[in-house]
């Protein structure tokens, strides 16, 4: 209360107070603690942690919603379809709002099982669940891309972009290809085998924060690879690559996503540059596991000749000075060799070939070599295949990956 009785007005007092402290810390040169800019999604309670420990669940109900609606998310076309994913997920009740004229207004998620103490579900509305998830937003998401009839290629070339995208566009631009980053992140647990799914999950699960921050994205620069990703779903990649297709696109998001962390770095996003450094440490065990059995695929060729290798070393020393010794001095380089006498092979001009991939980002790349090896890889099989003509869209959704427990009713 304030000394003539009115009541104090302290709205807002806990943020006013929290850039005092800053202030203090910088003045006074102390540890500057991790701030963020009130666009993280709500943590759970205490009593929603200590219920699922009771029922011997790891993650709480909001928490396993969350993920199951940002999988929708990026795997839908629509949001018609958005909803329908949702209502196939096992374990996951969906109510959908609409306004008198039919149109939907929003939706709430459940988890069965999750009641209180009436016995009734307990409803999430998707902005609870995390700002990105409201219903205008996925709205705005959805009507933003574009059909690909070369999905796996499109996305590689799209995400390969994405280091130029954050460092020469604007800020709305940028954010628009975190943000379709963070949807392909998502998906990819669907589209890689049972052995790298549970890395690429929680890569998806710490990346979450790092795709969003208070700038508004204008997500029309991303439809190329939102609209990839999705087709990708329903494509499977060639079998003839042996997962090299898999492979180049977790290294190339690496590079992306060490994009990521120098934007948010340079725009002093603390919350997102802790997230994408965590993301980071998934993304290069996954990559690593992936690239196991291309790379033992392409060992198994005919080994280059000394000669030849020679000549290859030369021309790397030549066009790549600064990635040259990185290159030569590891096992991938054996790899790498190998595909350029396949490309010789094929009737294409080896040089060229590597002046053609090292022309796309590979600073951040922490094994050129094997980077090059799949670039490389997937031009020789381009060069062979036809490209197919535009498929018609599928007339059923894909499934979201299933959390478990019973079919939802609905």
């Amino acid at each position: 209360m304030r000394a003539d009785l009115r009541t104090a007005r302290h709205w807002n007092d806990y943020l006013t107070a929290d850039r005092e402290l800053a202030a203090v810390e910088k003045h006074y040169g102390l540890q500057q603690v991790v701030r963020g800019d009130r666009t993280a999604a709500k943590r759970p309670s205490r009593a929603e942690q200590e219920k699922a420990k009771r029922a011997g669940n790891k993650k709480t109900p909001r928490e396993r919603l969350r993920a199951a609606a940002r999988t929708a998310v990026a795997a839908a076309t629509s949001t018609e379809e958005f909803l329908a994913l949702l209502e196939h997920t096992e374990g996951v009740l969906v109510d959908v709002k609409r306004f008198p004229s039919g149109d939907v207004r929003g939706y709430t998620l459940a988890l069965e099982g999750d009641t209180n103490s009436g016995a009734e579900p307990i409803w999430y509305s998707g902005s609870k669940l995390s700002p990105d998830l409201s219903w205008p937003r996925i709205s705005e998401r959805l009507t933003r891309t574009t059909a690909t009839a070369r999905p796996w290629q499109d996305a590689i070339t799209a995400a390969e972009d994405i280091p130029r995208a954050l460092a020469h566009d604007g800020a709305p631009a940028a954010q628009a290809h975190i943000t379709a980053l963070g949807e392909t992140l998502d998906a990819l647990p669907l589209l890689a085998p049972a052995s790298d799914r549970e890395e690429l999950r929680r890569a998806a699960a710490a990346f979450e924060r790092a795709s969003r921050s208070r700038v508004q994205a204008e997500n029309h620069h991303a439809a190329r690879l939102r609209g990839a990703v999705r087709a990708m779903l329903r494509t499977p990649p060639p079998n003839s690559l042996d997962g090299t297709l898999l492979a180049l696109l977790l290294d190339t998001i690496v590079l992306a996503t060490a994009a990521t962390l120098r934007w948010h770095d340079r725009h002093h996003h603390d919350q997102q540059v802790t997230a994408t450094r965590n993301a980071l440490t998934h993304l290069h065990t996954a990559a690593d596991q992936a690239a196991t059995t291309p790379l033992a695929t392409i060992k198994q060729a005919q080994p280059t000749g000394p000669t030849v290798r020679l000549r290859y070393e030369h021309t790397v020393r030549i066009m790549l000075p600064e990635h040259a010794d990185t290159i030569l001095n590891t096992p991938d380089w054996d790899a790498l060799a190998t595909t350029l006498t396949r490309a010789d092979t094929s009737g294409l001009d080896p040089v060229e070939t590597l002046r053609a991939a090292a022309q796309r980002p590979l600073d951040d790349a922490r094994f050129p070599a094997r980077l090059l090896a799949w670039r490389i890889q997937q031009t020789t099989h381009t060069a062979q295949t036809p490209r197919p003509a535009p498929q018609a869209p599928q007339p059923r959704p894909v499934p979201a990956p299933q959390p478990g427990g019973p079919r939802a009713r609905h």
